[in-house]
C-alpha cells in the first residue's frame, strides 16, 4: 500500500486525524531529561508513549535534529514511532537539483542507511524536476508546500499570475498534475478558512496537511471540513501538544497526552457531522 492507503487505515484505527509535531526545542525540554545521552530522544519517547493512541502520524521537524546527536535522536524517534504502528511524516521542506535532491529523497527510502520516514514535506519553488525523486517513490507521501500560515507567505504566494490565479493556486494545480502515483498532498495553513475551501474545490482529491490549529490559532472546523479528501488528511499541532505540560515537571507527558486527546475530540466533532 502507498502512504495514503496506510494513513487511511491508521486514521480508521485510532479514529483520529491528529498529526503530533515532534519539535523538541532543547531549551524547553524538562530539566530532569537534560542529563540523558540524547535528551531529545528521551523527550520524544515520553511524548510518543503518551500520545500514540491519538496520533494519525508523528511529524518531526528536521530543523530540530540537524546535528550529530539530533540525527541519532531522529533515528530512534522514527524507529520507536514505527514500533507503535504510527507513520512518520518528516517536515523537511526539501528540494534541489539533480544529485542533491536524489540524496534528499533518501529520507523516505527504507533502504537508505539513515532514518527513513514514511512521508515528507517538499518545497515546489524549483519546479517538478527538483521533486521528481520524491514523486517517483510510489510508497512515500509527498506533501507540497502550497499555502502557509506565516504572515510573510503572502510575499510570494499571493502574487497574481497572468492567468488571474494566485501563485499558491498554481502550485495546487501543478501538484494535482504531479500526482501520477497517488502519493501527493498539500500543506495548507488553517488560518484562512476561505482559502482552504477554495483549494479543496480546486483539487478535490489531494489530502491536506493543515498546520496552525494549535498555537497559531487556526480554524479547526475548516481544517477538518476542507482538509480531508475521502476521509484522509492531517491536522497538525506541535507546541500545543508537546509543551502542554511545560510547567508540569516530570508529568509533562501526561499533559501532552491529554492535549492530544482534546484535539482529537475537538476535530472529531466536525468529522462526524
Amino acid at each position: 500500500m502507498n502512504f495514503f492507503d496506510r494513513l487511511h487505515d491508521r486514521i480508521v484505527t485510532v479514529d483520529s486525524v491528529v498529526s503530533v509535531g515532534l519539535d523538541p526545542d532543547p531549551s524547553r525540554i524538562p530539566a530532569h531529561l537534560q542529563d540523558h545521552d540524547l535528551p531529545r530522544w528521551a523527550f520524544n519517547r515520553r511524548i510518543i508513549d503518551a500520545t500514540h493512541e491519538h496520533a494519525a502520524v508523528f511529524k518531526p521537524n528536521a530543523a530540530f535534529y540537524e546535528d550529530p546527536d539530533g540525527f541519532r535522536a531522529l533515528a530512534e524517534t522514527i524507529a520507536y514511532a514505527h514500533g507503535k504502528n504510527v507513520p512518520v511524516l518528516l517536515d523537511a521542506k526539501r528540494a534541489d537539483i539533480g544529485n542533491t535532491t536524489r540524496q534528499y529523497a533518501e529520507l523516505v527510502d527504507p533502504d537508505s542507511p539513515g532514518p527513513s520516514a514514511d512521508a515528507i514535506t517538499v518545497n515546489p519553488y524549483m519546479g517538478r524536476d527538483s521533486l521528481q525523486p520524491f514523486l517517483a517513490n510510489e510508497e512515500a507521501g509527498v506533501f507540497v508546500l502550497c499555502r502557509t500560515s506565516n504572515p510573510g507567505g503572502a510575499d510570494l504566494q499571493d502574487l497574481e499570475l497572468e492567468t488571474g490565479e494566485a501563485l499558491y493556486e498554481r502550485v495546487a494545480a501543478l501538484a494535482d498534475l504531479w500526482n501520477e502515483n497517488d502519493n501527493v498532498g498539500l500543506v495548507v495553513g488553517a488560518t484562512k478558512p476561505e482559502e482552504l475551501a477554495d483549494l479543496r474545490e480546486q483539487v478535490p482529491d489531494l489530502p491536506f496537511l493543515v498546520p496552525g490549529v494549535g498555537a497559531q490559532g487556526g480554524d479547526a472546523e475548516a481544517a477538518v471540513e476542507y482538509g480531508l479528501a475521502n476521509g484522509v488528511g492531517l491536522v497538525n499541532s506541535s507546541r500545543g501538544i508537546i509543551f502542554a505540560g511545560e510547567d508540569a515537571g516530570a508529568d509533562f507527558d501526561t499533559a501532552a497526552g491529554r492535549a492530544a486527546k482534546r484535539l482529537k475530540k475537538r476535530l472529531n466533532q466536525y468529522r462526524d457531522e
